[in-house]
């Protein structure tokens, strides 16, 4: 039986949803600990978020602030969910302490998680940002980061332990 890849750091955040959520932007999404959110906001996905990136732990800003960590970022509003791939850096700022944003591109603020996303709010799971529309709502975003030269090493080892086996 293989082993499982070793998770680098976790973090989990939680925010609301608000009656303006569209998720239409083309490049990325955020959640801001603001309590209200314009229909011009259209990157939002979530308010009165409980931490910003400057709130991340020490352990998991030095997880993601490498050029190997791989970010899987899961959002969960009740029975929907729908999974992010994105990148870290080792040019992370992470000092923000409003907002949290993942992006399509690589750009990089103070307030950016990731980059180089698969989605943005436009990609996300309709009936998840239906949900956001209530500002009774909840969404949980669970993070997950993963080293990349760890996982090309387990993974050659076990491909090893296979050829071994046969």
């Amino acid at each position: 039986m293989p082993q499982q890849v070793p998770i680098e750091a976790y973090e989990v955040l939680i925010a609301r949803g608000h009656k303006n959520i569209r998720a239409l932007h083309k490049s990325t999404f955020e959640f801001t600990k603001d309590s209200n959110v314009t229909l011009q906001g259209d990157c939002i996905l979530g308010v009165k978020l409980d931490k910003a990136v400057a709130d991340l732990s020490h352990e998991f800003k030095n997880a993601i602030k490498r050029d190997t960590a791989i970010v899987i970022i899961v959002l969960e509003v009740g029975e929907f969910k729908d999974v992010v791939l994105a990148r870290g850096s080792s040019k992370l700022i992470l000092e923000d302490d409003k907002r949290v944003v993942v992006r399509r591109s690589g750009f990089i603020g103070k307030e950016t998680l990731a980059i180089e996303a698969n989605k943005a709010a436009k990609d996300i799971d309709r009936r998840l940002v239906e949900k956001l529309r209530d500002n009774n709502v909840e969404i949980v975003i669970h993070i997950y980061v993963l080293n990349l030269t760890k996982i090309i090493a387990f993974t050659a080892h076990e491909g090893l332990n296979l050829v071994k086996k046969l």
